[in-house]
């Protein structure tokens, strides 16, 4: 009886390491996202984002809120109901916006470090993105965020 339990008990952590050590990104789903010292909404505001669709990864939950950090290492807690799934990326060397899926394609755009790209979908290591007013195909590595 007790080795079953010791058993469980480690199978339990193992899967709960897991969960916590995986990587989630999300995206802010509002223009205006309040980010806190705390996971409460009586915590003081730390910043403020003013930018939809900003990729953010999660490194900790707590009840509704979610500790996240940015690409610029700066972190806190947001309330879940300002976040979606991952829909979203930021490149992080100069890329070419293409046509089609293909680096032979025609070029429409270059894009700088730092732009912020909305998914369309995504086709291999390929994605179908849009940014302001254009729209086509970029190489999704060397990125921050998540195309799953």
């Amino acid at each position: 009886m007790k080795k079953n339990f010791i058993w469980i008990l480690l199978i339990y952590f193992l899967f709960n390491f897991e969960l916590i050590a995986k990587e989630t990104f999300l995206s802010l789903k509002k223009n205006t996202v309040n980010v806190r010292y705390q996971p409460t909404l009586d915590s003081k505001i730390k910043y403020i984002y003013k930018k939809i669709n900003l990729p953010v990864k999660q490194i900790d939950k707590k009840e509704n809120f979610r500790r996240i950090i940015d690409l610029k290492n700066n972190s806190g807690w947001i309330h879940w109901s300002q976040l979606k799934s991952s829909n979203s990326f930021i490149i992080l060397e100069n890329k070419i916006l293409f046509k089609k899926p293909s680096s032979f394609s025609k070029p429409i755009l270059r894009l700088e470090k730092g732009r912020l790209l909305v998914i369309k979908k995504c086709l291999n290591d390929w994605c179908n993105v849009k940014t302001d007013d254009y729209s086509g195909w970029v190489k999704a590595d060397n990125i921050w965020g998540s195309i799953n």
